[in-house]
């Protein structure tokens, strides 16, 4: 199993007066952990894209660039590309352009977001919500598969016999669907044949797996060989040394994020019984001990009928970069291996 992080470039650990300082030391970490992730034997790191003040994510093939110079094997890519506001065109240009800077390391993970800032933003309506992404990724195949391209849509001007360069070094782009909990786009992924990274950041994970295997049934039914229909699993973890000094480090500041972000959508305040439940054997949280954490992920695949990639998302508590640069250092050093002996 492929084990890696996805990061959306939080600010929330800097107190600097300047922001603008503190943004750049930010982003100055980020690629520290990124390069860590590499030397340590990650294989993915993702990058979010959002458009908020708390996170520094918004142009994510920049970061993924940068990180690609200072990298040598892990596979970069995004958590996820908010296709629906984006132009298929520009995300195609920018992820072959990346696959070109990291000699053929490039992926991209493509969905339509759990914040809505992007369509005002860039004047897209939340009425088409669902019209933009399947549009938009019927243009991003079609690229994918063709250097020359005919095309018309509602949404977009058409394309007729346009060239789009450049071209990736990867003979075919990888490109994932990411999802939430709606069957819809379950059954998508399966009919497209395109590999499935599932998104659980709360509840039990075990609960997903009749969306699983609808995935796999519409792959089937579609024609697509079982081994083209990856699983990948996004859940939010923290490892240290031991499960006690994991849940002093995590919980404070995962408990702010998700209450101020319940306020926005009406959920209750975050309880310490609601987290450790979330912590507990079937619930979404990895946040541990390397060895229990692994225990989990190796639980998790189980209860999904098999996953080829779990991602760690760790920074939405407010951890210092020696403590992220820790956790990293044993899920490459420890986690993965137990993981995958």
């Amino acid at each position: 199993m492929e084990i890696g992080i996805d990061s959306f470039a939080a600010t929330s650990a800097h107190s600097e007066a300047d922001p603008a300082v503190g943004s750049m030391n930010a982003m100055t970490e980020l690629l520290e952990r990124m390069t860590l992730a590499d030397q340590v034997g990650l294989d993915f790191f993702g990058i979010g894209e959002h458009h908020r003040k708390e996170f520094l994510d918004s142009a994510p093939t920049m970061i993924l660039a940068a990180a690609a110079a200072r990298t040598k094997r892990i596979r970069l890519g995004s958590a996820v590309t908010v296709l629906s506001a984006a132009d298929p065109v520009r995300v195609f240009q920018n992820f072959a352009t990346l696959d070109l800077i990291s000699r053929g390391r490039a992926e991209v993970v493509v969905g339509r977001g759990s914040f809505i800032e992007a369509f005002p933003l860039f004047g897209y309506k939340l009425d088409d919500y669902d019209a933009l992404f399947a549009e938009k990724l019927e243009l991003l195949l079609i690229i994918r598969e063709n250097e020359v391209v005919n095309w018309s849509g509602n949404f977009r001007p058409a394309l007729h016999q346009q060239a789009i360069y450049p071209r990736p070094v990867q003979k075919q782009l990888p490109i994932w669907l990411g999802v939430g909990g709606t069957p819809a786009s379950f059954v998508r992924a399966g009919v497209l044949g395109l590999p499935l990274m599932v998104a659980v950041i709360g509840g039990e994970t075990h609960r997903f797996r009749p969306l699983v295997d609808l995935y796999r049934q519409a792959g089937a039914q579609a024609g697509h060989p079982p081994e083209q229909l990856k699983v990948g699993l996004h859940s939010l973890g923290y490892v240290a040394n031991t499960k006690a000094e994991a849940v002093t480090d995590y919980y404070p500041g995962y408990a702010e994020t998700f209450t101020r972000i319940g306020k926005e959508r009406g959920w209750p305040p975050t309880t310490r019984a609601r987290f450790d439940a979330q912590n507990g054997p079937s619930g979404a949280l990895l946040v541990g001990s390397p060895e229990e954490v692994a225990e989990k992920i190796r639980r998790h695949s189980a209860a999904l009928g098999g996953i080829s990639r779990f991602t760690f998302q760790m920074d939405n508590a407010g951890l210092s970069h020696k403590n992220l640069l820790r956790a990293i250092e044993l899920i490459g050093t420890k986690v993965a291996p137990l993981v995958n002996g």
